[in-house]
């Protein structure tokens, strides 16, 4: 059993940075895959990026590519997402998730947090 607890979500202008956290509970967070996913209103959930357990691989949709940087520390049982040169579009519901193998696949992720909101402002 794995719990994700989000945080660092907020209000920033476009052009701003952010930086989400994703704490875990358990013993077994590095032997998961973690996700970073986001839900604006009215849309489906999407795939924002992906680490592998090892830190070595990581996966990020187009949208973010260049802008966004997922990392994660074992030993602190946390993942991060460094978020620069938002956009308004980039606001929405944002969800870190535990996968047993790395995926852009929502439905491949076992584990959910219960997300943090980002709001850019144009």
């Amino acid at each position: 059993q794995v719990q994700l607890v989000e945080s660092g979500g907020g209000l920033v202008q476009a052009g701003g940075s952010l930086r989400l956290s994703c704490a875990a509970s358990g013993r077994t967070f590095s032997s998961y895959a973690m996700g970073w996913f986001r839900q604006a209103p009215g849309k489906e959930r999407e795939f924002v990026t992906a680490i592998s357990w090892s830190g070595s691989s990581t996966y990020y949709a187009d949208s973010v590519k260049g802008r966004f940087t997922i990392s994660r520390d074992n030993a602190k049982n946390t993942v991060y997402l460094q978020m620069n040169s938002l956009k308004p579009e980039d606001t929405a519901v944002y969800y870190c998730a535990a996968a047993l193998e790395t995926s852009m696949w929502a439905n491949r992720y076992d584990y959910w947090g219960q997300g943090t909101q980002v709001t850019v402002s144009s």
